[in-house]
C-alpha cells in the first residue's frame, strides 16, 4: 500500500470538511465564509472529537496563495477609474468611517490593556466592512437598485482600495516598530511612487502585449499568462518591500483595463474559490475554544464596537457628504461587518509576528456574530430613521434639510483649477517614471557598462542613455499644457494671470535640469557651474527637437488608449452607452437601445423610407450589427433582423417609438393558416395557355409565386424541370406554394387538378 504525503492528506479533509459545510451554509441561507469558517474550527487541533489537520505549516502556504489569489480577484473586479466615478460622497463617508473605526479599535484595546501593536491591528481589523456579505445581503433583501445600495456599494469600492493601502501601512509599523509620522509619510510616498509608477508602466506595457498575443492565447494560454503575471508582481512588490496581497492587487487592477479582463476573471474564478476556501478553513483552524471562552468580554464589546461604530460613524460620513438622514442611516446600519479583510490583516498580523495568539479568534468570532446580524441591521434602519426624525428639534432638522439641499454637484471649475491639476497630474507621473529610469539606470546599467568599456567611455555612453530615455518625459513636463485651452485663455484674459503662468514654466523647467544636472554630477567630477549649462543647454535642445515632441504625444496617446480601450470596446459593442449620452439628461434627452425583432415589418426597409424623424421625431445614432457597428447611418441604410438601434429622443417621443415598434412586431393572427404550404399536381391540357411554354415564359413562380418542383412527362418518371424546357400536352406538373396562391393559380389558369 502506497503512502499518501501528509499535504495530501490534509488537504483531503479540508476539502471535504469545507464542502459539507458549504452544502449546509447554503441551505441555512448563510455566507459560505462563515461555513468555511467553520470547517476550519471542526479539523483544528483544538477540538479533539473530530480528525484533525497534521501539517499546519503547509496548510499556511497554501493559505498564503489563498490570500493572493483573493486580492488578485478583488483587483479584476476593481477599476482605479471608479475612483474618479464614485464620487466625492464615497470618498467623504469612506474616509470618515476608516479614520474614526481605526481610533475606536485603538481605543477600545487600549482599555483592556493590550499592547500598542495589537490596538492598532484590532482598529485595522474592524474598520472595513465585509463587500461579499453585503451584497449577498442587499440580494438576499432585494435591495440591490436602492439608491442608498448604489452608495454604499461605492464606499465599499472605496473601502477595498483604503484596505490594501491600510495593509502596507501596517507591514511598515510591524517591520520598523516606529510609529513617528516622518516615518509614516515615508511609507505613504512609497506605496503612492510604486503604485503610480507600476500602474502607468503596467498599462502602457501589458494590454498591448496581450494585444499582439490574442491569436495565441486559449483559455490555457490566457489563465497560465495572468497568473505568470499575477505571481510575478508578486515577486516584485516583495522585494519592494510590499506585501504579496499588494502586488496581488496591483496586478489585478492593471488586468481589470485590458479586454480579457472578463476571460480572465472567469477562468481565475475557480482557482480563487479553492485557494480562497483554503486560506477561510485555516482562519477556522486558529480559533481556539478555550480562548473564545476566555475573551467572552472582550468579544462582546468589540462587537459592540463594530454595530455601533460602523452604524454611528457611517451615518455621520453621509451626512457629512450632503445625503438625507434617512439615507445616511441606511448606509451606516449597512455596514455593521467585518469579514474578509479583517481575516486578512489578521493574518498579516499572525505572520509578521507582531500580534498576541488571542487577537485572531477574537476577530473571528466578532466576524462570525456581526455577518449573522447584518440583515436585521438592514432592516433596522428604517424603523430607526423614524424613531430619530421623530425625535429630533426642529431647528437640528431644519438645519440637515437645508445641509442636504445645499449639496449639489458643481459644474463648473476655474479654469486654474483645472489647470493646475492637470499639470500637477502630469508632472507627479512623468518625475515618478524618470525616477525610475535614473535609479534603474545606476543599479543594472551603468555597472555593467563600466565594466565592459574602459576609463570615461562607460560614463560616458551611460549618461548618453540616460539622457536620451529620460528626454520624452522631461519634454512632457515642460511643455504639456503651455498651449491648453486653460492656459491660453488666462493668458488672454488678464496681465495678472501672465507672471503666475510663466512662474509655472520656469519651475518645471528647472525640475527637468535638475534631473539632467543629477545624472551628470552623479557620473562625472566637473564644475557645478558647467554641470548646470550643459544641463541648460541639454534642455533647450529637448525643447526644440519635433522629434522628442511627436515621440512624447506617442507615448501619451498609447497609453491613454491603453486605459481607454476596455471602454471603448464596450460602447462599440453596445454593452456600454457613450459618455455624451450622461449630458443628454440635463436637457430631458435620452439614448436608448431598441432590437428589431426578425418578424418586425421595418426589416428590409431603408431609414429613408421608414422617415423615423418625421413621423415620431426620433433619431436613429447608430446601428449595432452583430459585431459591427454604424455610426450616424445614411438615409439608404437598411434595418435588418437582430439590429440593435441607438435613438436619441424625449422620454414622450421614446415611448410612442417604442409603441409603434412593438405594433410592427406583432404576428397577424391569421399568419399561420395563410403561410402554410401544399404540394399540387396541375394536368397540361390541350386548352392550357402554359401548353408550349418554358418554365421561364410561364411565369409560375414570378407572377404567381409558386414553384415547379418536378414535372412528368407522357411515360417519364418524375425530374426537375430546366428553365428553357417546354410544357408539352398532358404533362402534369408537381407545384409548391402557399395554399391560397396555389388556388389562386388554378381559378385564373384554368388548369386542372389530377389527384394520385
Amino acid at each position: 500500500m502506497s503512502h499518501l504525503p501528509t499535504l495530501i492528506n490534509d488537504l483531503a479533509l479540508i476539502l471535504i470538511c469545507a464542502g459539507v459545510m458549504t452544502l449546509l451554509f447554503k441551505k441555512m441561507k448563510q455566507p459560505l465564509v462563515l461555513g468555511y469558517v467553520v470547517a476550519g474550527f471542526l479539523t483544528s487541533p483544538y477540538l479533539s472529537q473530530t480528525p484533525s489537520v497534521m501539517d499546519s505549516a503547509n496548510i499556511q502556504t497554501w493559505a498564503d496563495i489563498g490570500v493572493i489569489f483573493l486580492l488578485f480577484a478583488l483587483g479584476l473586479e476593481f477599476s482605479f477609474k471608479k475612483i474618479v466615478k464614485v464620487g466625492g460622497t464615497a470618498i467623504i463617508v469612506a474616509c470618515t468611517i476608516i479614520f474614526s473605526m481605526v481610533l475606536l479599535g485603538i481605543a477600545v484595546g487600549a482599555s483592556f490593556g493590550w499592547k500598542q501593536m495589537d490596538c492598532i491591528f484590532l482598529g485595522g481589523m474592524i474598520a472595513m466592512s465585509s463587500t461579499t456579505i453585503i451584497y449577498k445581503a442587499f440580494d438576499d433583501l432585494g435591495l440591490r437598485k436602492k439608491q442608498f445600495a448604489g452608495l454604499v456599494l461605492s464606499v465599499l469600492i472605496l473601502e477595498d482600495i483604503l484596505a490594501i493601502v491600510l495593509m502596507v501601512m501596517l507591514s511598515t509599523m510591524a517591520v520598523s516598530h516606529n510609529f513617528e509620522g516622518s516615518e509614516m509619510l515615508q511609507s505613504i510616498a512609497k506605496l503612492l511612487f510604486f503604485l503610480i509608477l507600476w500602474f502607468v508602466v503596467g498599462i502602457y506595457v501589458i494590454p498591448g502585449f496581450l494585444k499582439r498575443s490574442r491569436k495565441l492565447m486559449s483559455e490555457e494560454t490566457l489563465l497560465i499568462v495572468a497568473l505568470g503575471l499575477c505571481f510575478g508582481m508578486v515577486v516584485i512588490a516583495a522585494r519592494s518591500g510590499f506585501s504579496a496581497a499588494f502586488g496581488a492587487f496591483i496586478m489585478g487592477s492593471i488586468l481589470a483595463e485590458t479586454v480579457e479582463a472578463e476571460s480572465i476573471e472567469h477562468l481565475v474564478k475557480p482557482v480563487k474559490d479553492l485557494f480562497g476556501a483554503v486560506f477561510f478553513v485555516s482562519v477556522g483552524m486558529m480559533v481556539e475554544p478555550a480562548m473564545i471562552a476566555q475573551y467572552a468580554l472582550p468579544i462582546i464589546i468589540i462587537t459592540l464596537a463594530v454595530i455601533i461604530g460602523q452604524s454611528l460613524f457611517g451615518t455621520i460620513g453621509v451626512l457629512l457628504a450632503g445625503q438625507p438622514l434617512r439615507t445616511a442611516m441606511q448606509c451606516g446600519f449597512s455596514l455593521t461587518q467585518i469579514g474578509e479583510f479583517a481575516f486578512i490583516i489578521a493574518s498579516l498580523g499572525v505572520t509578521l509576528h507582531v500580534t498576541s495568539n488571542f487577537l485572531y479568534p477574537i476577530v473571528v468570532a466578532v466576524s462570525v456574530i456581526t455577518t449573522f446580524l447584518t440583515p436585521y441591521m438592514i432592516r433596522l434602519a428604517d424603523p430607526a430613521s423614524n424613531f430619530v426624525e421623530g425625535h429630533l428639534p426642529q431647528n437640528w432638522k431644519g438645519f440637515l434639510n437645508r445641509y442636504a439641499s445645499g449639496t449639489q454637484p458643481m459644474n463648473h471649475q476655474s479654469m486654474w483649477k483645472k489647470l493646475i491639476i492637470a499639470l500637477m497630474r502630469i508632472t507627479v507621473v512623468y518625475s515618478i517614471i524618470s525616477i525610475a529610469i535614473v535609479a534603474l539606470s545606476f543599479r543594472f546599467l551603468m555597472p555593467l557598462l563600466r565594466k565592459s568599456m574602459p576609463d570615461i567611455w562607460g560614463s560616458i555612453f551611460g549618461a548618453f542613455i540616460m539622457i536620451v530615455l529620460l528626454s520624452p518625459f522631461l519634454r512632457a513636463i515642460m511643455i504639456k499644457k503651455n498651449h491648453s485651452e486653460e492656459f491660453v485663455t488666462l493668458w488672454n484674459d488678464s496681465w495678472g494671470n501672465r507672471a503666475p503662468l510663466i512662474a509655472t514654466i520656469i519651475v518645471r523647467v528647472i525640475l527637468a535640469v535638475s534631473f539632467v544636472m543629477f545624472v551628470i554630477a552623479s557620473l562625472f567630477k566637473v564644475s557645478v557651474g558647467l554641470v548646470f549649462g550643459l544641463a541648460l543647454l541639454l534642455v533647450t535642445l529637448m525643447i526644440m527637437s519635433r522629434q522628442l515632441k511627436k515621440q512624447s504625444i506617442m507615448i501619451e496617446r498609447k497609453f491613454l488608449q491603453n486605459l481607454r480601450y476596455r471602454d471603448m470596446r464596450a460602447e462599440y459593442m453596445g454593452e456600454k452607452k457613450p459618455e455624451y449620452a450622461g449630458r443628454l439628461l440635463s436637457r430631458d434627452i435620452h439614448l436608448t437601445d431598441f432590437e428589431i425583432p426578425g418578424e418586425s415589418e421595418w426589416v428590409g426597409r431603408t431609414l429613408s423610407d421608414l422617415n423615423f424623424g418625421k413621423k415620431y421625431g426620433v433619431h436613429i445614432v447608430s446601428i449595432l450589427r452583430g459585431k459591427r457597428r454604424i455610426n450616424i447611418p445614411r438615409a439608404s441604410e437598411r434595418i435588418f433582423p437582430k439590429d440593435k438601434i441607438q435613438v436619441i429622443a424625449t422620454d414622450e417621443e421614446l415611448n410612442n417609438f417604442g409603441k409603434d415598434l412593438e405594433r410592427a412586431n406583432s404576428m397577424d393572427t391569421n399568419v399561420i393558416e395563410k403561410s402554410e404550404m401544399t404540394l399540387k399536381q396541375l394536368l397540361i391540357d390541350s386548352d392550357s395557355e402554359f401548353l408550349g411554354m418554358t418554365m421561364e415564359e410561364s411565369g409560375i413562380r414570378d407572377k404567381y409565386r409558386c414553384l415547379v418542383v418536378g414535372i412528368e412527362h407522357a411515360e417519364d418518371e418524375l425530374h426537375a424541370p430546366g428553365p428553357h424546357e417546354k410544357f408539352e400536352e398532358n404533362d402534369i406538373l408537381w407545384v409548391v406554394g402557399e395554399k391560397e396562391d396555389v388556388y389562386h393559380l388554378v381559378e385564373l389558369v384554368g388548369v386542372r387538378g389530377v389527384s394520385r
